[in-house]
């Protein structure tokens, strides 16, 4: 063990006396006695070789099921990665234990992030994007943060938002003392009398997702007048694959747009590390946080990427900061913009052409069993939530049969398909709850 410490006995000594100590165990004697054996040894048990760490480890992962088959969503969804953005991340140029914090120091980080950068713009339709955000609940919570003023300290977010996302907020303004109101849930969309009814002077944004966690198209337009009616920001938090067959965000009136970017060439990862996305009209720029790239030419002439708009040590001024948040996700950033370039505007139409196509007809033959029907009467994306006879045994069979199912929630249960489902798979799928309806 020692061959690993560069420094010399002599040397441990001389800083252990700079702060008074004699013995290195003096650090750690708040340490419980009971934590330690009569020979003076912590009582953990004892290291393990990198062979039978490795063995370890592999038989904790083999406990691990990745099903084949995959009709669930919820936030997180099974796409087709293309083999080219599995493999460029890997490389040792760009593969990283976590982002790297002097990006200005790599022109090639940099240019990585503005592409990433330009991807996101020309997906939302927005003026400027940031390097991204953890995730898309923290991307929502984010945008809430920085529309807020001294006069404006109320949030509205609608009830079909995703419940990490209400529930992050709802710690973001637990935290800053502002308020936040839940606007409910009506057919599986956001009660538009409701929201009228609570938009006063007070209400800083209003966040709403499209589609919505139950796969509903949301009325966005309709409800980005009434927002900017009141004189508030619209924060519109958007799944990405649909942004290749819907309208982007400025086209229904988003000020703000947002959302998480894991369909974007991310694996599920049992639940990360995934991507948030940002971006704002011209407006909201100044106050967007994290990083962003911007490109210029250096001494010579050439072309130059450099950190732009804003250092990130504004964010960390305490009471004065809209955000604390510093850093990125550019390693995730750097798939999703592979991902964008792989799959270029008609791979991202057709995948989510696809995928909603796919859940249509899962939806139509689940339907045509008794007892089986649509909780929502509105048009849906890629996921619709269904009201189940005996939906604990349905999802029983199917998990028995390696087929991941949809989610329990309020009203039913909630199913996704994707692209890489097949017809066969689903028509599989529809026979088992078949035989468990027992039709």
């Amino acid at each position: 063990m020692a061959s690993f410490i560069p420094s010399t006995l002599e040397e441990r000594l001389e800083m252990l006396k700079a702060v008074g100590l004699t013995d290195y165990r003096d650090l750690y004697k708040d340490v419980p006695d009971e934590m330690y054996l009569e020979d003076g040894k912590l009582n953990i048990p004892e290291g393990l070789s990198e062979m039978e760490v490795s063995r370890a480890v592999s038989a904790m992962a083999a406990k691990n099921h990745v099903f084949t088959t995959v009709l669930r969503g919820a936030g997180a969804y099974d796409h087709y990665i293309p083999s080219i953005v599995k493999y460029i991340p890997t490389k040792e140029e760009f593969l990283t234990a976590y982002t790297p914090y002097q990006a200005e120091m790599s022109q090639g980080i940099l240019q990585s992030i503005f592409e990433y950068q330009t991807c996101i713009c020309e997906l939302t339709g927005m003026d400027v994007s940031n390097a991204s955000v953890y995730d898309g609940a923290t991307a929502a919570a984010e945008a809430v943060a920085m529309c807020r003023d001294r006069n404006r300290r109320v949030t509205l977010i609608s009830g079909t938002a995703h419940p990490d996302v209400i529930n992050t907020v709802r710690t973001y303004c637990y935290g800053t003392g502002d308020k936040l109101v839940v606007i409910p849930v009506r057919d599986g969309k956001t009660d538009m009398d409701a929201l009228k009814e609570q938009l006063n002077a007070e209400v800083a944004s209003v966040y709403v997702q499209q589609p919505n966690f139950y796969g509903q198209f949301e009325e966005t337009e309709a409800i980005a007048d009434a927002v900017h009616a009141n004189g508030s920001a619209y924060i519109l938090g958007c799944n990405p694959i649909a942004l290749g067959i819907m309208k982007t965000p400025r086209e229904m009136g988003a000020d703000i747009a947002v959302g998480e970017a894991q369909p974007l060439g991310m694996p599920l990862s049992y639940g990360g590390p995934y991507l948030g996305y940002m971006a704002v009209t011209g407006k909201y720029m100044r106050k967007l946080p994290g990083r962003i790239v911007g490109q210029t030419v250096d001494a010579k002439g050439e072309r130059a990427f450099v950190l732009s708009l804003q250092a990130r040590e504004q964010h960390i001024r305490r009471e004065k900061a809209s955000s604390n948040i510093c850093s990125n996700q550019a390693l995730c950033a750097l798939t999703a913009g592979l991902y964008l370039s792989a799959m270029g505007p008609n791979g991202l139409a057709e995948a989510a052409r696809q995928s909603m196509a796919k859940t249509h007809y899962l939806a139509r033959e689940l339907c045509k069993l008794p007892g089986v029907t649509m909780a929502h009467t509105g048009e849906y994306f890629h996921e619709f939530v269904t009201v189940m006879p005996k939906a604990k045994e349905v999802l029983d069979a199917l998990e028995k049969a390696d087929i991941l199912g949809g989610l329990m929630v309020d009203g039913g249960l909630l199913w996704c398909a994707t692209e890489k489902v097949s017809k066969a798979q689903l028509d599989r799928a529809v026979a088992i709850v078949k035989e468990v309806l027992g039709v």
